[in-house]
């Protein structure tokens, strides 16, 4: 079999995938809110704007700004979700993602600390705008952090899934909070994502779900072989076929992490065709998640594609 053809490094910035994020990261870093708020409000569904909202909340030192635009106007949703993210963010920067037991007292402090600053934001944010997804989605993320409980993150959950009931950034958090390092089972979490997976239409990426699930597993279980099992091996297969390998499946929100997890789970089972697919439509485009699960992402992105495209055939 020939070598494949020399690849181009990886880019981990979610804005080379969106370029609409360049936009909306240039407007923030200017302080002009009416360009950043029509940049948000051009994402036809919400799970873009969700996913805007997030990148663009880790930006260092818009906190100052963006309570000013809320001062203006309270019921602005976007720049509620924004300042709520973005307190979420920086107390994850924190706490870190090291387990729990190497976080100390003090981080886990100013962790806390920032999610409830986060959460009071938050609150009178979805109780002006009940309808906006963005802001519920931040709300899971904080609930998990403050150990608010199971019942209440799936009522949080389930608020938002009644405006859009397959919102993919959302399912992706309540999937988290359903592991048992957060205080779920594998039971509970492998149920919802297969809901997730057969409540969508076909070509939709929310099968992801399903294969995020059983990485998930994979991780904890240590061994190795986990994946391998038929359980885990025929969900991805599944999955696949439901989403990626669906003639409708398109690139919407979302689509790039959505490969990046077939990628890795195709790569640890050894399927090198099915990976090297994955890593084609791809092109330079790599995610953190799930790839930090293996070592350094940009590391083992070029390590598998490189070992996918020479056992599988380069595409």
């Amino acid at each position: 079999m020939p070598a494949a053809p020399a690849q181009p490094p990886p880019t981990f910035d979610a804005a080379d995938a969106y370029p609409e994020l360049h936009r909306l990261r240039a407007a923030l870093a200017a302080l002009d809110w009416a360009a950043a708020r029509a940049i948000v409000d051009s994402a036809v569904e919400p799970a873009g704007r969700t996913l805007l909202i997030r990148a663009a909340g880790d930006r260092e030192g818009i906190e100052p700004f963006l309570r000013s635009v809320l001062a203006r106007d309270p019921d602005d949703a976007v720049a509620g979700s924004l300042l709520g993210g973005h307190l979420i963010q920086a107390g994850w920067k924190i706490r870190t993602s090291a387990q729990a037991q190497q976080v100390s007292a003090e981080q886990f402090r100013d962790f806390h600390e920032h999610l409830r600053r986060a959460e009071q934001v938050l609150i009178e944010a979805a109780a002006r705008n009940p309808g906006e997804a963005s802001i519920w989605c931040q709300r899971l993320i904080s609930a998990r952090g403050l150990q608010l409980g199971l019942s209440e993150v799936r009522r949080r959950y389930d608020r938002l899934a009644a405006y859009d009931p397959h919102h993919l950034p959302a399912q992706y958090q309540l999937l988290q909070s359903l592991c048992p390092k957060w205080s779920g089972t594998w039971e509970q979490m492998h149920t919802f994502a297969h809901e997730c997976m057969l409540a969508a239409p076909k070509g939709a990426p929310n099968a992801v779900v399903v294969v995020l699930g059983h990485l998930e597993r994979w991780l904890d279980d240590g061994s190795g072989r986990y994946l391998a099992t038929p359980f885990a091996r025929n969900e991805i297969y599944e999955a696949a076929a439901r989403s990626v390998w669906d003639p409708s499946f398109r690139h919407g929100p979302g689509w790039v992490a959505v490969r990046n997890a077939f990628a890795m789970a195709f790569s640890l089972l050894g399927d090198h065709a099915a990976a090297a697919a994955q890593f084609a439509a791809l092109g330079p485009f790599g995610t953190e998640d799930p790839w930090h699960y293996l070592g350094e992402p940009a590391a083992e992105f070029t390590k598998r594609r490189a070992l996918a495209y020479a056992k599988g055939g380069a595409r």
